[in-house]
């Protein structure tokens, strides 16, 4: 018998009235809202079904917004007693991952990533920073890339996501000089990115250090589903490496080809991706056409997952 692996999205996910469906029919995903709204002192549901685009956009409503349509979309599928065997998230996504495993408690996971996203936006001031897709480039083209361009500024890969498909971050200057490098080197396509800051590279080091202070007051449980964290491609070794990993994965690379390779090599051959949007499952796709990939973010969605999950 195969595994499954529940994955969780990150940011840039979000959409207006995401999980409402499964709110409004699920009791315990309706909990999970309220929890959120009574943690960060605001009606999260109303943003997130009533609000509108920009104010979603801006980073530290849309980190706790997309963890709380993610662990709310998650709830049926736990009432049907479908457990995963692992579970992961892409960036802000290995937070709704940690709640599923048992290793932070929601309110507190919630709290975090608002705080999260404000420091992230603060690191870099705006228009200093950005970042690139690059597709159709090696890692390894890549970082040489990064390497060349650095002499304008700070320029590192950001997401390695699946073959062929990498984002660097860094100062503006150095991430133009990159595109330029990529454009000659042969890549399909290097463009800018519609982002507020450059995520996951060195520059987010305050950002980082910020994070570090408020999980200092935060309870991490024993895991009770292993997680595979964007900092090693890996699965987390012990709860006491938590802390450090979230506080690093602020600034390093996310490693999410790794993690999910890392999923398959422990048996899983089912991956469910859980909140808004499909982005994971076509990764998933593209780093093993052999996987099962499913989805969760509707009521059709869901019917779907449980349907085809019922002789697991």
């Amino acid at each position: 018998m195969g595994k499954i692996a529940f994955i969780f999205p990150g940011q840039g996910a979000q959409y207006v009235g995401m999980a409402r469906e499964i709110t409004e029919s699920s009791e315990s995903a309706a909990r999970i809202m309220d929890e959120a709204s009574e943690a960060l002192g605001f009606d999260v549901r109303k943003m997130i079904f009533e609000g509108d685009e920009e104010t979603l956009k801006i980073t530290e409503n849309t980190q706790p917004a997309i963890v709380t349509a993610s662990v709310a979309c998650a709830q049926p599928l736990l009432d049907a007693g479908i457990k995963p065997d692992f579970t992961a998230g892409l960036s802000l996504g290995e937070y709704a991952a940690h709640v599923i495993s048992g290793s932070i408690a929601f309110a507190d996971a919630v709290r975090l990533v608002r705080k999260r996203g404000k420091f992230m936006q603060e690191a870099v001031p705006l228009g200093e920073g950005t970042m690139a897709a690059i597709l159709g480039l090696s890692r390894e083209d890549v970082e040489e890339i990064c390497r060349q361009a650095s002499s304008a500024g700070v320029v590192e890969p950001a997401n390695f996501n699946c073959p062929g498909q990498i984002s660097i971050a860094g100062h503006t200057a150095a991430v133009n000089e990159a595109i330029k490098l990529a454009a000659e080197k042969g890549a399909k396509r290097a463009v800018l990115l519609n982002v507020s800051a450059p995520f996951h590279c060195s520059l987010l080091k305050p950002a980082g250090e910020k994070l570090q202070k408020e999980l200092e007051s935060i309870t991490v449980n024993p895991m009770q589903v292993p997680v595979a964290t964007n900092v090693t491609g890996k699965l987390v070794a012990s709860e006491k490496d938590i802390k450090d990993l979230l506080v690093k994965q602020v600034s390093s690379s996310v490693l999410w080809e790794d993690c999910v390779a890392t999923l398959i090599q422990n048996g899983v051959d089912t991956f469910v991706e859980i909140g808004p949007g499909k982005v994971l499952s076509g990764f998933v796709k593209k780093i093993d056409k052999t996987a099962k990939v499913l989805n969760v973010e509707d009521n059709a969605s869901l019917a779907q997952t449980l349907e085809s999950l019922k002789g697991n």
